[in-house]
């Protein structure tokens, strides 16, 4: 028995076309939200850094010195373990350029007894001296540090928060809308040229 019957009959070209033009909507919609989700999560990383520079200098305002670098900070909190730092205005081992600990887990460097600091002080979340992460997932840290000279610019040493393992996108993103879009000049830098990219992950540096 035939199953096919004589009233039946494919699509119109008019519906098919219908049909292609609600895909195509749908598909826009979805790219379109992906982008600005995209956009909102380089927003959302960007403002922590401003959110760490602002506790940085909170606590500053409140005692005097960087969290990290207070000579009195061990006396502060009862109960709360810290290394005095040396006073010296910098967050860093004596007047050394000091690289950025990603991995804090106790006292005894002016960079990890900042975060302990921070949290003890109640301007920034949490407890111990564990790294706060960022929207990427990588590590926050603070130092005073020397960045490398690349990408035709030169070394520079100051205070910096670092992001540890950042999409070479989202830094040349954030380099070319808060910066110079160069790797190596202004106060958005890295340890190595993210803007020549096209994959990966860099550690991007903010000076403060």
């Amino acid at each position: 028995m035939s199953l096919y019957h004589r009233g039946q009959r494919g699509f119109t070209l008019v519906e098919m076309a219908i049909v292609l033009v609600i895909i195509g909507i749908i598909l826009a919609a979805v790219l379109k939200g992906g982008e600005l989700i995209g956009n909102a999560k380089i927003k959302r990383f960007y403002n922590e850094q401003r959110e760490i520079f602002a506790a940085l200098y909170t606590y500053y305002d409140k005692y005097g010195y960087f969290p990290g670098d207070d000579p009195a900070a061990s006396g502060r909190w009862p109960g709360v373990t810290v290394t005095n730092g040396n006073g010296n205005g910098l967050i860093a081992v004596g007047a050394a350029s000091t690289a950025p600990n990603f991995a804090c887990s106790g006292t005894g460097t002016e960079q990890c007894d900042l975060w302990q600091e921070l949290r003890a002080a109640d301007i920034l979340t949490g407890s111990g001296f564990t790294n706060p992460t960022h929207p990427y997932g990588g590590a926050i840290a603070v130092s005073y540090y020397t960045m490398p000279a690349i990408a035709g610019g030169t070394a520079l040493t100051a205070h910096w928060i670092h992001f540890q393992n950042v999409p070479y996108d989202v830094c040349q993103a954030i380099d070319r809308l808060y910066d110079d879009g160069n790797a190596g000049k202004g106060a958005i830098r890295g340890t190595a040229d993210y803007m020549a990219a096209t994959n990966g992950v860099y550690q991007l540096s903010f000076k403060f």
